[in-house]
């Protein structure tokens, strides 16, 4: 099975606490995510964050109806989280969230454990391409909800592990 991993970092000039707080609540997962995937959050809000925390979702991929479940496997405020897929569209998805105090604001940093149904095939393809496009888009929408500029042009990084 082909597995990858996704890394992203942005600087963002907001303290620690701050910037923890936006992303514990899983309703601004909807913020953050591309309007072309017609995301919404199925599970009833306001969700309690905490280990074991069952959230569910719909996405629309090519114009396909996607159910996604995901469990919260690790909740360590104010510096990580990990969401990891239950089901859903990839053979394994594991989200690790981690926030760092520097300097001046917080590092934000994803890395993303994947595996797409479909293998290499279906990742060369567009399973790669469509990943990029959304978590370029995250890292802009986090850097507009914040109200601040980017230190650093915003990456994402790919690769197969």
């Amino acid at each position: 099975m082909a597995q990858y991993r996704l890394t992203t970092r942005l600087f963002v000039a907001r303290p620690l606490d701050d910037t923890f707080a936006f992303f514990a609540d899983a309703g601004n997962l909807q913020k953050l995510t591309p309007p072309w995937l017609s995301f919404r959050i199925r599970t009833p809000q306001p969700i309690t964050m905490r280990p074991g925390a069952i959230i569910d979702y719909l996405i629309i991929v090519r114009g396909l109806p996607v159910p996604w479940r995901t469990r919260i496997s690790d909740w360590s405020p104010p510096a990580r989280f990990v969401d990891e897929q239950v089901w859903g569209p990839y053979w394994r998805w594991h989200h690790t969230h981690t926030f760092t105090a520097v300097d001046g604001g917080t590092l934000v940093e994803d890395t993303v454990l994947y595996s797409p149904i479909g293998g290499a095939l279906m990742h060369g393809l567009m399973v790669k391409r469509d990943l990029a496009r959304i978590f370029t888009f995250r890292q802009h929408e986090i850097l507009q909800q914040f109200q601040v500029t980017a230190r650093e042009p915003v990456a994402v990084q790919i690769d197969r592990i």
